[in-house]
């Protein structure tokens, strides 16, 4: 009997699109079955925000540069390709962060975590809250849980448990800075559910995190085993070659597996072809060059505005629409250690919005990662651009890196001269969440399902913007669309 062929196409060379297309036929070939999957990427590079450049012994990220070792898709990915041996953690020496407050960098009270203070002792302390503003947010232990259990604000849900000086002072450069982002803006649900998680469970998101902490605790230290080996006890996990390390064996993996990667293929339209025995779909993909692609199957990871274009024709996308992209650029300077002058004592620090500087938030990488930069070296990276503050991203480079330059200078003494400066700027890179995203785009998937049998839709518009959710993302569709096509 003649195995029957199921022809698939993935839109977008990111990790999501990447691990869909390598789960797509990691599936199939369980299944017995025989899978053509094709990756149709538009640029001329893989890997979307994940860009790694190896210059002169140092190890620069251009997009992200980690991962939360906790999330386990990225760690399963990693042993599959063979990578855990390639993995690292952050240097333990470099545990302390700072917080700019009116100039002055003042270190993350110890027991902080996600903003919220597990160690009372410890939060009192702190210089970054005014005693008013400490004795407020302590007040959040005796704030009864909400009955309502609707979506609401990442800000407003804080500023109504902790007050508005929280908020500000350390709630909002922590958090928005993971989605670059506006905390009265971004949907509760869909950026941090533990939140109100934490709130129903415990009726205090401080006595939450205490007992979680507690937990966290008993197994700091503990080496956890994995395909290989043991991976390094830290929170953030990356790869000594760069992120880009991964991306590189996924292509390397499926090529040798037959599935056709194309660079320069923009996706321009989807129609439906024909049917096969009257029930599934099968789909047309016209390309920028003219050229089609038939296929039974297809899974868009595109980014929310360039996913509409494929699907509006077909149904109602608001729940894509509503999604607002931010830009935002990274800086990266290298130096020589002995021009250097300034002490790194930690990890960086963060930026709120009321300091009114270029600078978002800076990583001290070569002193939290000790494999990024030669003997000698020292490597610094700052983050430009958020949510109603893009201006600078475009700046002219000179202009640009005179800005940073003058943060570091006024925020950490760094006058030195750099001897290298990268910058890369990621254009609608960061997607929003908006209040009742989930429901939203459950809706739409449910939608999509119907209109649009066999194409479905992932990636970081979606539903997390970290990596290890990416690969998650393209796993899950994978193994959807393996079951749906037939």
């Amino acid at each position: 009997m003649t195995q029957q062929v199921r022809r698939m196409a993935v839109l977008g060379g990111g990790i999501t699109g990447l691990s869909a297309a390598f789960y797509l036929m990691k599936y199939a070939a369980e299944r017995g079955e025989r899978a053509e999957v094709t990756v149709l990427e538009a640029s001329d590079r893989l890997g979307g925000r994940v860009n790694t450049l190896l210059r002169d012994g140092f190890v620069i990220e251009r997009g992200p540069d980690s991962f939360l070792g906790r999330k386990l898709p990225m760690i399963r990915l990693a042993e599959e390709l063979g990578l855990t041996e390639e993995l690292t953690g952050t240097n333990p020496a470099a545990k302390k962060t700072y917080i700019a407050r009116n100039g002055v960098l003042h270190p993350m009270p110890q027991g902080l975590t996600l903003g919220i203070p597990a160690d009372i002792d410890k939060f009192m302390e702190t210089g970054l809250i005014s005693d008013e503003g400490k004795r407020r947010a302590l007040e959040e232990m005796d704030i009864p849980r909400s009955s309502d259990t609707s979506d609401e604000s990442v800000g407003a849900f804080l500023e109504r448990r902790f007050g508005r000086e929280m908020v500000t002072g350390i709630f909002e450069p922590l958090l928005a800075g993971i989605h670059a982002g506006d905390l009265y803006r971004l949907g509760l649900q869909a950026t941090f559910p533990q939140f109100k998680e934490m709130e129903q469970q415990y009726g205090s998101l401080i006595r939450g995190m205490t007992e979680n902490r507690k937990t966290a605790q008993i197994n700091s230290g503990a080496a956890v085993p994995a395909a290989g080996g043991t991976l390094p006890a830290s929170v953030f996990l990356t790869f000594r070659g760069g992120l880009s390390t991964i991306v590189e064996a996924l292509a390397q993996r499926l090529r040798s597996e037959g599935c056709d990667i194309r660079l320069g293929a923009r996706v321009v339209s989807l129609a439906k072809a024909s049917g096969i025995d009257g029930k599934q779909a099968v789909y047309r993909l016209e390309l920028s060059d003219g050229s089609t692609l038939e296929t039974d199957g297809v899974i868009s990871t595109l980014p929310a505005y360039a996913a509409v274009d494929l699907l509006q024709p077909h149904m109602e996308t608001a729940a894509l629409t509503n999604i607002r992209y931010v830009s935002v650029a990274n800086v990266v300077l290298g130096y020589d250690a002995a021009d250097f002058g300034a002490e790194l004592d930690g990890s960086g620090f963060l930026v709120p919005r009321s300091e009114n500087r270029q600078i978002t938030a800076s990583t001290w990488t070569s002193a939290k990662w000790l494999h990024t930069a030669p003997e000698g070296k020292r490597l610094i990276r700052c983050y430009v651009g958020r949510a109603g503050d893009e201006q600078g991203v475009e700046l002219p480079d000179e202009e640009l890196t005179a800005a940073v330059r003058r943060d570091l200078q006024d925020l950490m003494g760094l006058s030195a001269a750099p001897v290298f400066v990268e910058i890369t700027r990621l254009r609608h890179s960061m997607p929003q969440y908006p209040v009742g995203h989930v429901d939203a785009i459950a809706a739409l998937r449910e939608l999509l399902a119907r209109r649009l049998p066999g194409v479905l839709a992932t990636g970081a518009a979606f539903g997390g913007v970290g990596l290890p959710d990416c690969v998650e993302q393209g796993r899950e569709a994978a193994a959807a669309l393996i079951q749906s096509v037939r």
